[in-house]
């Protein structure tokens, strides 16, 4: 140890990521495994309360006194004059396309939305840069030189309440500034003394506020009032500076409240926690983004969730992050945490964990010769260590200092930046999911009072910024659902509108497969719900009575399945990711079976990701065999309508086709040869090894009742978000269409998933062209007509029903509830549309935006398509909240995931630390695990990843 324990005061390592809960912070859970993402409805009751009767129904929100009229600036002509003008804009064909005319479709209601007017004064802003010297790149200590800067006389005297920074580098101010304007400041550190008046300088930075620009409003009122000149006028410089101004509040120094990320904004000692175990708690808070809209500046607040560390003793706290779930890794929980050394007071930020023990780790610690960690607290502070086969944490900076945990007390208030485990997430889930009443009273009220919006705030007066005190009320239309058809254009008789669902009772599959040479592997690690082996009476009832089913649904069973069995050896933390477990469920498949099966139903013993991401990989890549995993818990109590739902995936990875839609829905589609693609792109998270490769999906439709979207996978470079070999994967998306259909797409549309508004252009730029060279390398004059929709989840509008009859039993909008009008882009083609019908929480909407149109939709027909498209989900009887081509190449980049397990949990073969240096081996590494990839003949050309 290069430094023992208690010595050295390094500076630490700057907090890392944006925290959240997995994918992001959220009012209503998040996307993942399952049936459906956008979640909503919770119980409650009373309009705009917060909360009451058991099992009552949530009412809608209307606050006393207002009214559901829809705001004056959208009641008049505007909107419409508008689009009629931009009707004689030209635009290139690389830009992106202008809004066509606004929806009509569907039954008229009036919505509530998180949006609030933001007045803009007369201008202008002046943006300036903030140089610190010596430089330092810690995001920590920049944050604290400004907040000793604004106790300083200079700073008063010239910053004080004319200005907005970011505790970094931008400042904005009200008034010009004076040149080559400097500030010095004394430094010390949060567990230091200031120096005493008199005393000799002690270490001091030097601020020097540079100009950068002059930042007029009047541009930004020519673009919210619709103006065609200044449809491309880049309007970020100065709705930055409008962040900055409305960040001002919550951000003060002294006022205790936490950014995570850009936006959300908490305020921990005003809001109470929930334990979500493993030495976390979950946080409320308020996210905040200024917007433009049709004659308006806006800002979207919103109500956020994420994870805080628990305040108290890190020994504590790490072990019950370990206990709570198996593969659970001490650097992951510790890495960037700040912490206070008890024993002798000072701060210090965790680098890593490593894996040696108090007991375990020796040094020479010079004045009593080599010696473990352990026996020197005994020595040199009189400390009994109660927990010395613990981790060591690293808390130094360049050298190494090791500290035992339970000398390390977690300063409060730090946002957890890792990934949180499974219990983290089931239990923030519960936590975040708030009616829509609850969470809109919760905006209006706290919200606004603790971002400082309803109140006189120095910034917002110096400014001369308002900000409204109610939600703009915009209208929005119910959309007809289609109708479900299944076999013999029967339909589904018990379609329920409230809830955009239906269910499989007296139907049969549209297009029924034939189930044979399949085979059943049982799982046995320990679970309660095990079964007692292949002869087990009770599985043999169970797989019976699945056969009937699938019978039932129209599938031809011709026999029952080949039965094998794996005994897992028991868990061992010598072997995180249960290779041992992985080698005896090949096997199991390769030994126990007489012949290679067609299709796999694994029974599993419980929900460990590691068991079930290598059997994934296992199957996909190294078996080319399909599966189909169900839980023995699940399917011993489940019954008909479990194993209806397992049906459901059985006949779709075999081929068939479980529903349609009625002509009339699908007429669009089959005017012409169209083939619909969904693309996506996964990256690594935190916690995994630097340099993991990013998965990228592209799906197609082959047939024609679009039922059947096979996927091709890629890795590719870490974190970049334009997909690499598009051109190939869209090849290879073609020619199994010309295959199945003997006539390659004369129209091809296209939903993007998982990209950034920032990021277009770039869409535009690189994914396009890779699209059209793949159509051209069929043919060189195939040019087929074609579309770009992005999908967007990752946003924080919400609306909520200002009326009964736009609400469903949840107070939630009732599925197919579209806004394109009031919040939507003042120029471009976007609208928002909630197919989906509420689960639990606050229902979430997906944001669409047309990037590129060669079909040449108007907003009806996208909107209506995008919804019947919604209800077309292949292992659901009901529609979904992302539509289904960017659904299933969500599903595929996450079955990708599997396939690099190891790596994106942090684990390297040989332990081998990851480092820059490390990178051609990273990659290397990710190729093996990736190995072929899922191209075998029985798996690359169905749905496999469902």
């Amino acid at each position: 140890m290069a430094q023992p324990a208690g010595r050295g005061r390094g500076r630490g390592y700057p907090d890392r990521g944006r925290g959240g809960f997995s994918p992001a912070s959220s009012d209503s859970g998040y996307r993942g495994r399952g049936y459906d993402r956008g979640r909503g409805g919770d119980r409650g009751r009373g309009r705009g309360g917060f909360g009451g009767g058991r099992g009552a129904p949530p009412g809608i929100y209307a606050p006393a006194g207002r009214t559901n009229q829809i705001d004056a600036r959208l009641r008049d002509n505007s909107e419409n004059e508008l689009v009629a003008s931009l009707k004689n804009v030209k635009i290139d064909t690389t830009d992106l396309p202008l809004r066509p005319d606004h929806g009509k479709a569907g039954k008229a209601v009036a919505l509530r939305t998180n949006y609030f007017p933001v007045t803009i004064p007369k201008g202008p802003f002046y943006e300036y840069e903030i140089v610190i010297m010596p430089t330092v790149s810690i995001k920590r200590v920049r944050r604290r030189i400004l907040e000793l800067a604004e106790d300083t006389q200079d700073w008063k005297a010239t910053l004080a309440g004319s200005v907005a920074h970011d505790h970094s580098a931008k400042l904005v101010a009200r008034k010009q500034l004076p040149e080559s304007l400097t500030i010095r400041v004394p430094f010390y550190d949060e567990d230091e003394d200031p120096p005493a008046p008199g005393a000799p300088a002690g270490k001091e930075y030097t601020l020097v506020v540079k100009f950068v620009q002059e930042l007029e409003t009047e541009s930004l009122k020519r673009v919210i009032a619709g103006d065609p000149q200044y449809r491309t006028h880049d309007i970020m410089p100065i709705i930055s500076a409008f962040n900055l101004i409305l960040a001002a509040h919550p951000t003060r120094s002294g006022g205790g409240g936490v950014m995570v990320g850009r936006n959300k904004f908490f305020m921990p000692s005003n809001n109470p926690s929930m334990p979500l175990g493993g030495g976390l708690e979950a946080v409320r808070g308020f996210y905040s983004s200024v917007r433009t809209a049709h004659r308006q500046l806006m800002v979207n607040v919103n109500v956020c969730t994420t994870a805080f560390y628990k305040p108290g003793n890190l020994a504590d706290a790490l072990s019950e992050f370990l206990r709570t779930g198996f593969g659970a890794r001490a650097t992951a929980f510790v890495k960037g945490l700040r912490i206070k050394a008890t024993h002798l007071g000072y701060r210090k930020t965790i680098k890593r964990a490593v894996d040696d023990s108090a007991r375990s780790y020796k040094f020479d610690s010079g004045e009593y010769g080599t010696i473990s960690v352990e026996e020197y607290f005994r020595k040199k502070y009189k400390i009994t260590l109660r927990y010395p086969e613990l981790p060591l944490v690293d808390v130094g900076g360049q050298k190494i200092n090791y500290l035992p945990a339970e000398l390390c007390e977690i300063i409060p208030h730090q946002p957890f930046r890792g990934k949180l485990l499974d219990e983290h997430t089931a239990n923030m889930i519960t936590y975040a999911a708030k009616p829509p009443n609850v969470n809109a009273q919760a905006i209006e009220s706290q919200g606004l009072q603790e971002l400082g919006f309803n109140q006189d705030t120095p910034t917002l007066n110096a400014f001369g910024v308002g900000v409204g005190k109610e939600m703009a009320v915009v209208p929005g239309r119910i959309l007809n659902a289609p109708k479900i058809k299944y076999a013999q254009d029967t339909d589904a008789s018990d379609y329920k509108a409230d809830r955009a669902s239906w269910s499989l009772r007296q139907v049969r599959f549209t297009k029924a497969a034939l189930l044979d040479n399949w085979a059943v592997l049982l799982i046995r690690d320990g679970g309660r719900d095990d079964f007692a082996g292949p002869t087990d009476p009770k599985l043999r009832e169970i797989l019976t009575g699945f056969a009937d089913m699938c019978k039932k649904s129209g599938m031809t069973v011709k026999s029952l399945p080949a039965i094998t069995e794996a005994q897992l050896p028991p868990k061992d933390r010598t072997d995180p990711m249960r290779a041992q477990a992985i080698a005896k469920i090949r096997e199991a498949l390769t030994k126990g079976l007489k012949v290679k099966p067609r299709m796999v139903l694994v029974i599993l013993s419980s929900s460990d990701n590691h068991i079930y991401s290598g059997l994934k990989h296992l199957c996909d890549v190294g078996l080319d065999v399909a599966t189909v995993c169900v839980q023995a818990g699940k399917i011993r109590g489940g019954g008909p309508q479990y194993y209806a739902n397992v049906a459901l995936k059985v006949n779709v990875k075999l081929g068939g086709v479980n529903h349609t839609l009625d002509k009339t829905s699908l007429s669009w589609l089959k005017e012409q040869h169209t083939m619909l693609v969904g693309i996506d792109v996964t990256h690594p998270g935190l916690g995994s090894v630097k340099g993991t490769p990013s998965i990228a999906a592209v799906v197609g439709s082959v047939d024609v009742d679009y039922a059947q979207f096979p996927a091709s996978l890629r890795m590719q470079e870490s974190r970049k978000e334009m997909v690499t070999a598009l051109e190939d994967m869209m090849g290879e998306r073609l020619k199994v269409f010309f295959e199945r259909r003997k006539v390659y797409p004369e129209r091809i549309l296209v939903y993007r998933d998982g990209v950034s508004e920032g990021q277009f252009a770039i869409v535009i730029e690189e994914e396009m062209p890779a699209i059209i060279a793949a159509c051209r390398k069929i043919r060189p004059n195939y040019r087929p007509k074609l579309t770009i929709v992005v999908c967007g989840k990752r946003h924080h509008t919400r609306f909520f029903p200002a009326e009964e009859k736009a609400a469903d039993g949840k107070a939630n909008p009732l599925p197919g509830t579209v806004v394109d009008r009031g919040i939507t882009s003042v120029y471009l083609f976007d609208f928002f549309l909630q197919a989906h019908g509420s689960l639990q929480g606050t229902s979430k909407p997906t944001h669409y935006h047309v990037i590129h149109d060669e079909i040449g939709f108007t907003a009806d027909k996208i909107q209506t398509l995008t919804d019947n498209i919604s209800h077309m989900f292949a292992r659901a009887t009901k529609a979904v909240s992302l539509v289904s081509p960017a659904y299933y190449a969500d599903l595929a980049c996450e079955r990708g995931r599997c396939y690099l397990h190891e790596m994106l949990l942090g684990f390297r073969k040989g332990n081998i630390t990851a480092t820059s240096a490390d990178d051609e081996q990273v990659r290397k590494e990710a190729a093996e695990s990736w190995g072929r990839g899922p191209t075998g003949n029985n798996i690359k050309n169905i749905m496999f990843y469902l």
